[in-house]
């Protein structure tokens, strides 16, 4: 594949200073930027490639490691797949999916660390008792499940049917309860912020309100044994784990204050369209994506330049 003509760092540092003028963005979005912007450039060093045959020299530059960086994270990638094929039973398994309701996208976006932390437990009790392309919100988790567990006395394995785990309306029902369960206790305890779109949820009556329109709507969990194996899902999901939100190959053109780019309508037979949006739209659906840091979803950024760590730097 070649290299693409536009990047994500080229739309940072074109309107990355300008976006975060406007925009009253957390610490770690800043971090994202700045590592964006400098990466593989001089501000983060590089070393010179010489060869040995013809004294041929080039300089490369350093990358940045950041986990939502475009251009980075094949290598951790490939580390993390290696590391979940090792921990793989030699059972057959199923993939399932736990999708949040549309209306809790601005609460997870104002407290994402609970919520997502919310969502990783809700799922893991849903299935287990011992262990989109416009760049909207979408918050939903892709698990990969073994067809069975060990028996109480953690002496055998308990099979379910090879072509059937469990009903998906039942852990649709589970699901829902175990999130809101969770949830009720974290707004009880304090531990939600009710702020911007949802500074209304800082009253107990509308929460509630909430709470009891999420009980009675249908979760979306889509479940289905994995075509080709369980290592075929890891590698779908590898190209997730390490990159968010959208590559550069699918980058079209940056002109004055807009950005175009491909995306995929699934509603449409797949079919390839054009997106243009306003250079800060974009800056902002890009940032919805960034996991907070010390999110429980395992954190694979390096900090490359210690010195410059508390360095917000888009300008290079």
């Amino acid at each position: 594949m070649s290299a693409p003509q536009l990047e994500v760092a080229d739309i940072v540092r074109a309107h990355g200073a300008a976006f975060m003028q406007t925009h009253k963005l957390p610490r770690h979005h800043l971090r994202v930027l700045s590592a964006i912007a400098r990466c593989r450039s001089a501000a983060l060093g590089g070393h010179v490639e010489r060869c040995d045959k013809c004294s041929y020299e080039r300089i490369s530059y350093n990358s940045c490691r950041n986990r939502h960086c475009p251009k980075c994270g094949a290598l951790a990638k490939e580390k993390w797949l290696r590391a979940r094929e090792e921990e793989l039973l030699p059972v057959p398994y199923f993939h399932i999916v736990f999708t949040l309701p549309e209306e809790l996208n601005a609460l997870a976006q104002t407290n994402q660390r609970e919520v997502y932390t919310i969502l990783f437990h809700a799922a893991s009790e849903t299935v287990l008792h011992t262990w989109g392309q416009t760049l909207v919100e979408h918050p939903h988790l892709h698990c990969i499940v073994p067809g069975g567990g060990l028996s109480s006395d953690g002496t055998r394995w308990i099979a379910s049917k090879e072509n059937f785990f469990i009903a998906v309306h039942v852990l649709s029902q589970v699901f829902r309860g175990k999130f809101l369960d969770q949830l009720k206790k974290a707004y009880r305890a304090g531990r939600l912020k009710c702020v911007g779109k949802v500074t209304s949820l800082g009253q107990r009556k509308v929460f509630q309100q909430l709470l009891d329109r999420l009980y009675t709507k249908g979760w979306v969990v889509y479940a289905k044994q994995p075509f080709g194996g369980p290592q075929q899902v890891l590698a779908y999901l590898g190209r997730y784990t390490h990159r968010v939100a959208i590559s550069n190959h699918r980058l079209v053109s940056m002109q004055d204050d807009t950005v175009t780019f491909q995306w995929r309508d699934y509603r449409d037979e797949s079919k390839t369209k054009l997106m243009t949006l306003e250079a800060h739209e974009f800056l902002r659906r890009f940032l919805l994506h960034v996991l907070p840091e010390g999110c429980c979803i395992e954190d694979t950024t390096t900090r490359v330049d210690n010195a410059h760590e508390d360095e917000i730097n888009i300008e290079i």
